[in-house]
């Protein structure tokens, strides 16, 4: 990769992102409602970041880089990819951009043909999009065993032969095999041992600086994508509630939402983790298909009744404001960001 490959500025933007799932009707009626899975989404990747998207199962995230991908179309919005928008490309064209973004699944076992060996299933993409020869082919497979740290004898193995994490090793080289410059990664280590998540994240870490990769790293767990993402994304029902660089967001967060994430994050010290107060969420998270007015999350905020107007949440929705410069930018969409910063943010929920 040049260095003109690796120039700063965003590789990935998307702007008003929206994906709505119809739910009943048919062919020849109309669906009787919509699940309104990500409602107005924006957000760019830097070339050579990682953007940890967070939130709740549920949320949006998969929908989001599902359709980064292509393998979900939205109703609307744009992704430009390098400065072009692949929403617009169909066919061949579709094709070929494919070989610059690729996905990493949540589950590798089910992502992988049982009935292929790591070989083929490293051959396959290299076959499809039509690089190098017969011959190449197999120098480029051995290449990408090695980059995932994994030997040669690999090759003739099937994936019910390997374990966890040799199988997101190999869904990894699968990803890499066409040498993408952008990956979604869908919550690559939640079905992964403790100890063997930061095997695979610090693979992911180490691809990264190697090649220049961009990631979409999509999770569930704060704790994980504190050791990865530059920029986080906190989402919840369909929405974007907080973004900015990793650090502002993990040691100041400005939602109640993402300090309520937080609260969960466990710290590895006995003393403070035995003082610290963990925010628990009442109630359900409120259906897709009827999200409430207002703020998304005001029938759980734990805040509301002492921030401000609290009636003013169940009417009016807050929108996605950048209260703290900087390249990335901090923002937070609450009525009551200054308040939550000021006042509730000292809460003995944090990590210390």
């Amino acid at each position: 990769m040049t260095t003109d490959d690796r120039a700063p500025g965003a590789l990935l933007a998307v702007a008003d992102l929206t994906v709505h799932f119809p739910v009943g009707g048919g062919i020849l009626r109309r669906p009787r409602a919509w699940v309104r899975a990500v409602d107005g989404v924006s957000f760019e990747i830097q070339r050579g970041r990682t953007l940890g998207l967070v939130g709740e199962s549920g949320s949006g995230k998969t929908t989001i880089g599902r359709s980064i991908v292509r393998l979900v179309d939205p109703i609307s919005g744009s992704i430009l990819l390098d400065g072009e928008n692949i929403l617009a490309m169909r066919g061949e064209a579709l094709r070929r951009r494919r070989r610059k973004m690729q996905m990493i699944f949540q589950d590798p076992q089910s992502s992988l043909d049982p009935r292929q060996s790591v070989g083929r299933v490293l051959a396959e993409p290299l076959s499809v999009h039509r690089v190098g020869t017969p011959a190449t082919r197999q120098e480029r497979i051995a290449e990408l065993l090695e980059l995932v740290g994994l030997n040669g004898t690999f090759i003739r193995r099937y994936p019910h032969e390997l374990s966890g994490g040799q199988l997101q090793r190999v869904a990894t080289a699968r990803a890499l095999a066409v040498g993408p410059a952008f990956i979604v990664c869908d919550e690559p280590v939640s079905s992964l041992d403790v100890s063997i998540q930061a095997q695979i994240v610090n693979l992911l870490g180490r691809l990264q600086q190697t090649l220049g990769l961009t990631y979409l790293f999509i999770a569930h767990d704060l704790a994980i994508v504190r050791h990865i993402a530059h920029d986080v994304a906190v989402m919840y029902l369909g929405k974007i509630v907080e973004y900015g660089p990793s650090a502002a967001i993990l040691s100041r967060p400005s939602h109640p939402y993402t300090i309520a994430l937080l609260s969960a994050v466990p710290v590895p010290d006995a003393v403070i983790e035995r003082g610290r107060r963990r925010i628990i969420l009442t109630g359900d998270v409120p259906s897709p298909m009827n999200p409430p007015g207002g703020c998304r999350f005001s029938p759980r905020c734990w805040l509301r009744a002492r921030l401000g107007n609290p009636e003013r949440c169940l009417t009016e929705e807050p929108q996605l404001v950048v209260h703290e410069a900087g390249p990335q930018g901090h923002a937070a969409a609450c009525h009551y960001t200054d308040e939550v910063r000021e006042s509730d943010r000292r809460t003995d929920a944090l990590p210390g």
